[in-house]
């Protein structure tokens, strides 16, 4: 990631306030590849972060100074997204990289995420004479990147790009999940749910009480699996036994955190 890139952004710009919503609005699909990429043995995230707000008052005049910075290290509850933050802040001085912070998922402003696509290796002579060909992470999300792209004459876009060393494609099509266009099915589900129902199954059976297990803030596991959209993982939950009406430490079901996050695949099966 370029340093300090896009810190600022208009927060009057109806453009810009819409891109805030649509990132809000898609972040589980954030949130459900970063889960994905939490349980994996090689990573295959080359970049996870998310944006936000940050202010400081200057004691003189009262005025707030704000910056929208990067954080990483993610991890959500439902209702907050945490992490690290990773820019060096341009004009506020009471916070710096490395802090830790909690921000309620209704204020962020952008997330991003981006993946190596696979490549087909040449086959017989071709392989032979074949030069070695720079693969650039492909991007999801960014949302208020795509919005200052639009923005931009071709020229400096390519240069911006370069300087991320991405590839943010279309900024009129904003992929959300990986191969979209290709598997629009991902979009319902995560791919890595189906493929992984048999090792599941046998999860659940080794240890059946990870059923009943709640972390410290109430999180059960059907909450969890609920909150990453996994339908298969959730079915799996519901047939070795859960109770559907444990309530989190905020005070909310599985259903709840379905319907607030909108997985629509997920709400009728906990709903039965």
């Amino acid at each position: 990631m370029e340093e300090n890139s896009f810190i600022f952004t208009d927060g009057t710009d109806p453009k810009m306030i819409e891109a805030y919503e649509k990132a809000r609005e898609t972040f589980k699909y954030f949130w459900r590849e970063q889960s994905w990429e939490n349980r994996r043995i090689i990573p295959a995230l080359d970049l996870a972060c998310v944006k936000a707000s940050f202010s400081q008052e200057d004691p003189e005049t009262g005025e707030n100074t704000v910056e929208h910075m990067w954080i990483n290290e993610i991890d959500f509850d439902g209702d907050t997204v945490s992490g690290f933050l990773m820019n060096e802040p341009n004009n506020i001085t009471n916070i710096q990289p490395g802090d830790y912070f909690e921000i309620p998922l209704n204020e962020i402003s952008d997330w991003l995420f981006a993946i190596t696509p696979a490549v087909q290796k040449p086959k017989g002579l071709s392989k032979l004479f074949s030069s070695p060909e720079q693969v650039i992470p492909r991007a999801y999300g960014g949302f208020t990147i795509h919005k200052m792209r639009a923005d931009m004459p071709e020229d400096e876009r390519k240069e911006h790009d370069d300087a991320w060393q991405l590839d943010f494609g279309d900024f009129n099509k904003i992929p959300v999940v990986n191969d979209q266009e290709e598997k629009p099915e991902n979009l319902v589900e995560h791919p890595m749910s189906k493929n992984m129902e048999g090792e599941f199954i046998k999860f659940i059976k080794d240890y059946p009480d990870e059923i009943t297990h709640a972390d410290e803030k109430g999180l059960t596991l059907l909450h969890k699996e609920t909150i990453a959209g996994n339908l298969t993982s959730v079915k799996i939950i519901l047939d070795a036994g859960a109770d559907r009406n444990i309530k989190s430490e905020m005070g909310k079901t599985a259903l709840d955190y379905a319907k607030q996050l909108n997985w629509e695949h997920i709400i009728p099966v906990l709903e039965g």
